[in-house]
């Protein structure tokens, strides 16, 4: 008897002992992706501003996906530099960090879910120019292959900011310079002219406080918990703009009525970007200054100095139409110290981005004033 328990015991420990060899290997090769994936996404962030390919190019494997992946890296760096080319201003520098919700190491292979934020430094061509930067945030889903004695992209999948060609971005007019400290102004009357029914300088405050995973957002890079969050669901840059100036307790505070409200979920008019735009229209919240191309909204007229677009105060709208629908809303927050304007949004996570950075000139905007 005692030497069958002996037995067992001893088994026990050994199976005991296998079973902590299992999941201290498990531990080794989660932590080898977590090194992988940190060097990877500091490489690539930096990989925008010099487009040295050689920093990247070892990431990725030979097989179909994974040259996908590495072309997207590749396209995205030559359109950002390219729209800078375009609008006279220089890159200086790329920081960016992530934070990393799951990995599931299965063998030779690794799921991934991660948010990376990152903080782009720019200055403009011209002498003693000021650097300013402007936020992204992006949620990546990856599959990781160990290979070549290393992890491997085999796929990537995220919602990029940038994913555009370099030929597509329109040319710009010389900017007519509207300095920012004219947005500061305006900020500050509206500030004293409490009797507005609509608070621009709180929807401003909380399109910053929400933006999410853009470097510059607070609340911990997290959207408001109060709202569904409809990335997976068709996007959530209408939810965002809804929740911008219809907050009733932190945002615009506009009174939610007809079909344009949130309980419990967003209406159509809430969260869907065509309903939103028609809602703005016809219930009178909203007034179109113009809809129109790059060209358009920024040349210089006897009606707009200094084009339709600089007619846009904080916690105005901005509708990107592509092929005959709205395809994203984003909300304008700022004007860098040339007077560009800044806008935040969701799905990509902006904070404080130059307005048409992403875009193309086949995209039409409608530039849409909130009435006061």
């Amino acid at each position: 008897m005692i030497k069958k328990v002996t037995l067992l015991l001893l088994v026990f420990c050994l199976c005991l002992g296998g079973s902590n060899d299992t999941v201290a290997k498990e531990t080794d090769r989660t932590e080898e992706v977590i090194t992988f994936l940190k060097n990877m996404y500091d490489k690539r962030i930096q990989f925008l501003i010099d487009q040295d390919e050689a920093k990247i190019a070892s990431f990725y494997l030979p097989e179909k996906y994974s040259r996908y992946a590495y072309k997207q890296e590749l396209k995205r760096a030559a359109y950002i530099n390219g729209w800078a080319e375009k609008r006279g201003i220089d890159f200086r520098k790329a920081e960016g960090s992530i934070r990393i919700g799951r990995v599931a190491v299965n063998g030779n292979r690794a799921k991934v879910f991660l948010v990376q934020s990152c903080k782009l430094t720019y200055a403009y061509k011209e002498p003693e120019a000021k650097e300013q930067w402007f936020g992204v945030g992006t949620r990546h889903a990856l599959t990781l292959k160990y290979a070549d004695g290393g992890w491997k992209v085999e796929k990537e999948w995220y919602l990029d900011p940038f994913d555009d060609v370099p030929h597509n971005i329109p040319t710009a007019h010389k900017p007519a310079a509207e300095p920012a400290e004219k947005f500061a102004a305006q900020l500050l009357q509206e500030k004293k002219s409490w009797r507005k029914k609509y608070n621009r300088q709180q929807a401003v405050a909380y399109a910053d406080k929400y933006a999410g995973a853009a470097a510059g957002a607070g609340n911990n890079h997290r959207y408001n918990r109060k709202y569904k969050d409809y990335t997976y669901s068709g996007g959530d840059c209408t939810n965002f703009s809804s929740q911008v100036i219809g907050d009733p307790q932190e945002g615009g505070g506009l009174p939610m009525w007809g079909g344009w409200f949130y309980r419990n979920e967003g209406s159509t008019s809430w969260i869907r970007t065509d309903a939103f735009k028609d809602f703005l229209l016809y219930s009178g919240y909203g007034k179109l200054v113009m809809r129109g191309s790059y060209k358009q909204v920024t040349k210089r007229t006897d009606k707009y100095p200094s084009g339709a677009i600089a007619a846009l105060e904080p916690g105005d709208l901005i509708g990107y139409e592509i092929r005959g629908d709205i395809d994203h809303f984003s909300i304008v927050t700022a004007k860098d110290d040339r007077g560009y304007v800044l806008v935040n949004s969701h799905s990509a996570d902006r904070y404080h981005v130059p307005w048409d950075l992403g875009w193309d000139h086949h995209t039409k905007v409608w530039l849409i004033k909130i009435r006061d």
